[in-house]
């Protein structure tokens, strides 16, 4: 967009005029008329129309005080971060983040030094992105702080305010930050951001590996961020983050994700980024600190004993299912899928969609009874599980029955 096209001076939105809303501001208002604004995601998102996720104040009055006027109105408010200004106010479960506006007085790129603030200039300039340092009073009037922010959010332009170096050496996590937005929000990746993140990589050493992943995620989970992620790694950005992931398959991904109507996962997305490899998977799972649940499925996706999906016979894909659950095999069929293996991936679905999971016919009680004790029990349990696999989990439970009979 360009500078001298018009942009609307106020949003218009149903949050705005929502009780909670109301309340909260009237409270900060009634505590400093004109001293508070909303900003953030809530405003660009507004602009843009789409949802807004996320209700956030930015306010003249100190933390202590903003408190303060929250018990005068009745309002709950907890202080969720309160050295850096941040209260956060809470109406019928929904949350409202109040931040004093501040100016930053120390850094070292992974956290800082604040000082509190009436200047509304100040409190933008220490802001990341110019589409997030749009203001807008408790009407929705606009207030442009950084020139450029509204038409920005507008066009999809994620430029860094001020000096991009600096940005990002006040806090690392901003490198990935900028190809998050630049996922969710940008139309063109901004040349003079891209070169000041590849200057920067290397501060993301300096950044919690879980921060890191719930920074990746949250990139991974936009619709479409093939370009953000190519553009990760054309800056080395990628490898500094995941040695040896490759971006080029990500693409291919996506078109296949939409063909299928399936929802963006970015666990799927991450397997798409590595080689298949058991040792990767582990190493991975390790460096970005994933959860238990997400490092298991990795792993499992990794494991060279399931094969290729497209090639199973629907016998052998049931026994996939049973042996590895529903949600690997979709997996390790929708990678290779993206991969350009065929297209089997209708048949996985379709079929997974079918299968329930069978219930082996005979258990420990059955051996029990039969005579068996000790690792006999399991042994001949684990007998018996084969050949009822190995017959597509038909054998009847008398035959299995018959199996489960001391050895001399």
């Amino acid at each position: 967009m360009a500078q001298t096209e018009q942009v609307p001076d106020r949003i218009e939105a149903g949050w705005l005029n929502a009780p909670g809303t109301r309340a909260v501001m009237a409270a900060l208002e009634a505590a400093r008329p004109g001293g508070a604004r909303f900003v953030g995601g809530c405003v660009r998102n507004t602009l843009r129309g789409i949802p807004a996720d996320d209700i956030d104040i930015a306010t003249q009055i100190p933390p202590e005080d903003t408190m303060k006027a929250m018990k005068a109105a009745g309002i709950r408010a907890l202080p969720t971060g309160i050295e850096h200004g941040t209260v956060t106010a809470i109406i019928d479960g929904e949350p409202f983040e109040i931040t004093s506006l501040r100016r930053d007085v120390e850094t070292d790129g992974r956290r800082a030094v604040v000082a509190f603030t009436e200047d509304w200039a100040e409190d933008a300039e220490r802001r990341d992105f110019r589409l997030n340092a749009i203001y807008a009073g408790p009407d929705g009037t606009l207030h442009e702080v950084v020139p450029g922010s509204i038409g920005d959010a507008l066009a999809g332009r994620v430029i860094f305010i001020g000096d991009g170096d600096q940005r990002l050496k006040e806090d690392y996590l901003r490198i990935l930050r900028f190809f998050r937005f630049n996922a969710w929000y940008g139309a063109e990746v901004d040349a003079e951001g891209l070169a000041a993140c590849t200057r920067q990589k290397d501060g993301l050493a300096k950044i919690a590996r879980e921060r890191i992943w719930k920074e990746l995620k949250r990139l991974l989970e936009a619709p479409d961020p093939s370009d953000a992620m190519l553009a990760m790694e054309e800056s080395g950005v990628l490898e500094a983050v995941l040695p040896g992931a490759n971006a080029g398959v990500l693409p291919a991904l996506v078109s296949v994700e939409q063909a299928e109507s399936l929802s963006p996962d970015p666990i799927q997305r991450l397997m798409a980024l590595l080689p298949r490899r058991l040792r990767d998977a582990r190493a991975v799972g390790r460096a970005l600190r994933l959860s238990n649940a997400e490092q298991n499925r990795l792993i499992a996706w990794a494991d060279p004993a399931l094969g290729h999906v497209e090639m199973l016979s629907p016998a052998k894909l049931a026994e996939a299912f049973y042996r590895y659950g529903k949600e690997v095999v979709c997996d390790r069929a929708l990678i290779e899928a993206a991969g350009g293996a065929g297209d089997s991936l209708k048949r996985v679905l379709a079929a997974a969609a079918r299968w329930s999971r069978p219930e082996l016919p005979v258990g420990g009680a059955d051996a029990l009874a039969a005579g068996l004790s000790g690792p006999a029990v399991g042994k001949a349990l684990a007998s018996a599980e084969e050949a009822w696999i190995a017959s597509g989990f038909k054998l009847s439970r008398e035959s299995l029955l018959a199996r489960l009979t001391p050895s001399d």
